[in-house]
């Protein structure tokens, strides 16, 4: 199990090697518009996706149980999400731009994961269940579909500073094809978000007795929930689109990142294990 752990180790540390150098490699192929170094950054990508799967399966094992538990493996984890919800959008929509803005924000992701212990200690009782699986599983699908909606939000705010030209016009789509590929993506994330607090009520009431507690964390997953919900709403029934869309969509991942970070640290409770 040591040797296991050791492998995820290195491992750990080649996957933000090659997140970095497709991260190089994207933002050559904004300045050099050569498409052909788009497929370099993205094959990269994949790899260090493949990569890191790898290192997530030897954290599993090696631990003895899902790799969800501490900070260091939700960041982990929250990392890998979203690389792999950005590939597919990015092979869905024949969009590598979206490389450009999402594989920064994995780095700073698994950064902060490098930062964290990564010492595996024994499960509390509260956390040995099948629910733990199903939900924290949900809730790292959630958060990367929310950062794609944060990196297709800074895009299309940027949209109009990239000017006109052929390149642009080619790998950027309009803004209405923004809009409705980020609104797609606040979906996803709302759904995903949605079985996570659905499973974690459940597994609340199993654990402690209660389906809600009002532990800071589950507040703040409410709050987070409620944003999105709001923005689906005035879409749908306010019609609205364009800029203010995308402005709601940058300021659900701040809610995301507090949710996950913020809370963590200025306001501990029963999750902060996590």
């Amino acid at each position: 199990m040591t040797n296991l752990l050791n492998v995820e180790s290195v491992l750990f540390y080649i996957v933000i090697c090659l997140y970095f150098a497709a991260m190089i490699f994207y933002f050559l192929f904004v300045a050099l518009k050569k498409d052909g170094v788009a497929k370099i950054a993205a094959g990269i990508q994949i790899l260090g996706l493949l990569l890191h799967s790898v290192a997530l399966v030897c954290r599993g094992i090696g631990a003895g149980r899902l790799p969800m538990t501490n900070q260091y493996e939700f960041s982990t984890s929250f990392a890998w999400g979203l690389c792999l919800v950005s590939l597919l959008f990015i092979w869905r929509f024949r969009f590598p731009v979206i490389g450009t803005f999402a594989v920064p924000v994995i780095l700073l992701l698994i950064g902060y994961a490098a930062m964290q212990s990564k010492e595996v200690k024994d499960l509390m009782p509260s956390l040995r269940s099948s629910w733990l699986g199903f939900h924290v599983s949900t809730a790292i699908i959630a958060y990367g579909a929310f950062g794609v909606s944060f990196v297709l939000g800074i895009i299309f705010l940027v949209r109009d500073r990239m000017g006109k030209n052929a390149f642009w016009d080619q790998h950027v789509p309009a803004k209405e094809k923004l809009d409705l590929i980020s609104y797609r993506s606040v979906c996803l994330g709302l759904l995903f978000l949605s079985f996570t607090i659905i499973t974690g009520a459940i597994w609340a009431e199993q654990a402690w007795g209660s389906y809600w507690s009002w532990d800071p964390k589950e507040t703040w997953s409410l709050v987070t929930w409620l944003v999105y919900a709001v923005y689906l709403h005035l879409r749908i029934r306010r019609g609205w689109r364009g800029r203010a869309a995308a402005v709601f969509a940058v300021a659900g991942f701040v809610c995301v990142m507090f949710t996950y970070v913020g809370v963590n640290t200025f306001l501990p409770g029963i999750h902060s294990y996590a």
